[in-house]
């Protein structure tokens, strides 16, 4: 049996171009789990929004610190931003700086979140140097 198609065939190699780009694109749906399960033992409460429209290139997080303050973040490729002052609120005339991660936007928001996060930091390290002994 002979075949016409040849392995350096330019249609090849256009297909395979093509797959690799598709591979590279993050979905913000799986990242924004990622980044409420990442944190969530340090804020109030967390959570990716079911009443905003969650998407391949866009995702929101609705986030409570612990001092009881409430935001809607917004996670696109550029990072993450606070869109709004409470969950589910998306307000287009907020201009508000990007973090490129969760744990710097929550620094910048929330003395109870670093305060938390350190802890667990000192906690990991205590129990490493434990287990090393």
């Amino acid at each position: 049996m002979e075949v016409d198609c040849q392995p350096e065939d330019p249609m090849v190699s256009a297909f395979e171009d093509e797959c690799v780009e598709l591979c590279d694109v993050k979905d913000m749906r799986l990242e924004a789990d990622a980044v409420v399960n990442d944190v969530l033992f340090a804020v109030a409460q967390m959570h990716v929004s079911k009443n905003l429209n969650n998407s391949s290139d866009v995702a929101y997080i609705n986030v409570e610190t612990r001092e009881g303050n409430r935001y809607c973040l917004e996670l696109t490729e550029a990072g993450l931003r606070v869109v709004g002052y409470a969950f589910n609120e998306v307000d287009e005339d907020l201009s508000t700086q990007y973090h490129e991660t969760v744990y710097s936007l929550l620094d910048n928001l929330s003395p109870g979140y670093r305060e938390a996060f350190g802890n667990a930091l000192l906690q990991r390290l205590e129990s490493l140097k434990q287990n090393g002994q």
